[in-house]
């Protein structure tokens, strides 16, 4: 049995989403190369995570941590608030970074970490996910390979804490942060780092942006 789950108040959520430079983005998706350019995938995957998360009807607004003016301006057009990453010290301090510029502006939001590989993400089921997190101090769901991390989440007066990276499931729950007994949300567990994944976020159904650049080119098993 997963653990109980307290009453739950409705919360809203101000969400973290890191992106790297795009030129140095999606380097394990090399085989996709032939198909469309490796930056311009990243942005068209970060653009269709975070027009899905700006629908999601507990989404308050997104922070996009990233020092690349590019993405900077098409995420901003989206409605999204970009921060540039002043640590420079890789992904969980550029989670906490941005984290933290959400809480100065709004010190009471509830903060979750999103991954920015989410191109079939679906604003109900990223509902679905943050409503139940809302019953938990911290919590975090695994991603579709059950070995890393998509979403970690952290209500007002607790520290998000990230380790994402790797096995960041295992990580995540030696935090203390509760694994979420949510199921059928797999448009939010299925990032993008290879081809066998970007394949499996086509079939669930990708969005707009990252639908146009591929406008099926990809192949398919056995092509």
């Amino acid at each position: 049995m997963g653990p109980m789950q307290p009453h739950v108040t409705p919360v809203t959520w101000t969400l973290v989403v890191p992106l790297k430079p795009l030129s140095r983005a999606k380097s394990r998706l090399a085989g996709a190369a032939a198909y469309a350019p490796l930056p311009e995938l990243a942005l068209a995957f970060a653009q269709d995570t975070v027009r899905a998360a700006l629908e999601c009807r507990v989404v308050r607004g997104v922070v996009v941590v990233t020092d690349d003016a590019l993405a900077a301006g098409e995420l901003r057009a989206l409605g999204a608030r970009p921060v540039p990453d002043l640590p420079g010290d890789g992904l969980n301090a550029a989670l906490a970074h941005g984290a933290a510029a959400a809480r100065a502006v709004e010190p009471g939001t509830a903060v979750a970490a999103l991954n920015a590989d989410l191109p079939a993400l679906r604003p109900a089921e990223l509902e679905r996910v943050l409503n139940t997190a809302s019953g938990f101090s911290r919590a975090f769901l695994p991603d579709a390979a059950e070995i890393g991390t998509t979403v970690l989440t952290a209500l007002p007066r607790a520290t998000l804490s990230p380790a994402f990276g790797g096995p960041s499931r295992a990580r995540h729950r030696a935090s203390g942060a509760v694994e979420l007994p949510v199921a059928e949300v797999s448009s939010v567990r299925q990032d993008v780092d290879t081809t066998e994944d970007l394949r499996a976020a086509l079939a669930l159904g990708v969005g707009g942006f990252t639908s146009a650049l591929l406008a099926g080119s990809l192949p398919g098993p056995g092509r």
